[in-house]
């Protein structure tokens, strides 16, 4: 990957300057760089990590295994493209393995993510089975450990 990328990638909000000095390059480069990753939408865009436990402890996070029937013509691209423009959905993947299709679900409680997986997702044609998994808690996201590590220090010895 593309040094410009990564460092992007690790904190988009480095300043251009910062960017420019890290990688040796002029500052008219960085910006241009950026601008062509931005219009050829390699970078699709910029997002902040969050700890979801201080901002909203009743928050549901759920990992949805979906497995469903490939379409003839369109393969599973059709059918997971339309299961990604739920808006409950944040990301979706295709895999490889016992399922086709993982997706990350966001709601405000329990109920909310039982309901989108009950009335929406299970409705939709081509889907086969579900199996649901949730969310306990997040140690690190996109690269960024959310809590501090317990203190290294030694615990003192007694005689």
């Amino acid at each position: 990957m593309d040094p410009l990328l990564e460092l992007l990638h690790q904190n988009a909000t480095i300043p251009h300057a910062d960017l420019a000095r890290m990688l040796n390059l002029s500052l008219d480069e960085i910006a241009s760089r950026i601008d062509r990753y931005e219009k050829d939408q390699v970078i699709l865009g910029y997002q902040a990590v969050v700890d979801p436990e201080k901002i909203d402890a009743d928050a549901v996070t759920a990992f949805i295994e979906v497995s469903i029937t490939p379409e003839r013509g369109g393969g599973f691209d059709r059918l997971a493209e339309r299961i990604a423009r739920f808006d409950e959905v944040k990301s979706c993947w295709l895999m490889s393995g016992g399922y086709d299709l993982a997706i990350l679900v966001e709601g405000n409680n329990l109920r909310e993510i039982a309901r989108f997986v009950s009335e929406r997702l299970s409705t939709v044609e081509g889907v086969v089975s579900t199996a649901t998994r949730f969310r306990l808690k997040t140690y690190k996201q996109n690269g960024m450990l959310l809590s501090q590590p317990a203190s290294a220090e030694r615990l003192p010895v007694t005689p």
